[in-house]
């Protein structure tokens, strides 16, 4: 009985050099390699198939450097999703091979565990998986209220129902200290999986009322009718924004890599 072929898998980091809030991000250094680099290695642990996304020459010439695969992408995309998009197609042209699903990995997480990366891709032993993504449930006591870190609310099959980033659902008469120890709430690290063709499709889509109330495209692919499959992860993301979360990470290198 012939075997169906190998689920092909590509991780693509997008990463662009502008940042309002620490430009140039991608290039700083970790115990003197790039952050980049830091991304690139811990997803080839778990992938066979990386590339960095980008739309800058210096980003593309570091992964060069310590020769990693680089595709340049438009410099147009609003969203990591749309940049894998775009370079999705490149790749597959590249490498003459047709990639079956996309792991967009944040190119600002060094200290991303390739264990991480694994689980997401077991979500798609599911056939009818064609959006997936990782939560993290809240430990009683936790901030719930940061406003930069989004929640998501689960059906019964694991499906994201809505992500938002308020803290949902409500919890009636009760005080919102002690809200975390009466419900089980999930934070959403970021982490996202799509088969190449769904993928194409949802960078189609027009933003959509919920997206821009909350500035979070995932809400637009609900609103469409896609189900995001979830996976729950134990471990806490570590995403470098500003310079203080830089320091913050240096703390973390002796005991990580």
């Amino acid at each position: 009985m012939k075997k169906d072929p190998p689920i092909q898998f590509a991780g693509i980091i997008p990463a662009r050099y502008a940042s309002s809030r620490f430009p140039g991000k991608p290039l700083i250094l970790i115990d003197n390699k790039p952050m980049i680099q830091r991304v690139y290695d811990q997803a080839r642990k778990a992938l066979e198939m990386v590339w960095v996304a980008t739309d800058d020459k210096r980003i593309f010439d570091a992964v060069l450097d310590f020769g990693g695969n680089a595709i340049m992408t438009s410099t147009e995309h609003l969203s990591g999703t749309d940049r894998c998009a775009e370079a999705v197609t490149m790749i597959d042209r590249e490498t003459a091979k047709k990639t079956d699903i996309v792991i967009n990995i944040q190119g600002d997480e060094p200290f991303i565990k390739p264990e991480q990366i694994i689980l997401l891709m077991k979500c798609f032993d599911d056939e009818t998986v064609e959006l997936a993504t990782l939560v993290r449930k809240v430990e009683p006591g936790e901030d719930i209220f940061n406003p930069n870190q989004p929640k998501v609310i689960l059906n019964s099959k694991g499906d994201a129902i809505y992500f938002s980033r308020t803290a949902i659902p409500y919890i009636r008469d009760t005080e919102k200290s002690d809200w975390t120890k009466k419900h089980v709430f999930y934070k959403h690290p970021g982490l996202y999986a799509y088969r190449s063709e769904t993928l194409k499709k949802i960078t189609l889509l027009s933003r959509s009322p919920l997206e821009i109330a909350e500035s979070l495209e995932q809400n637009r692919w609900i609103e469409n009718g896609y189900l995001i499959r979830t996976a729950v992860t134990t471990w806490e993301s570590l995403s470098i924004d500003t310079p203080d979360d830089l320091e913050k990470a240096k703390l973390l290198l002796e005991h990580f890599f």
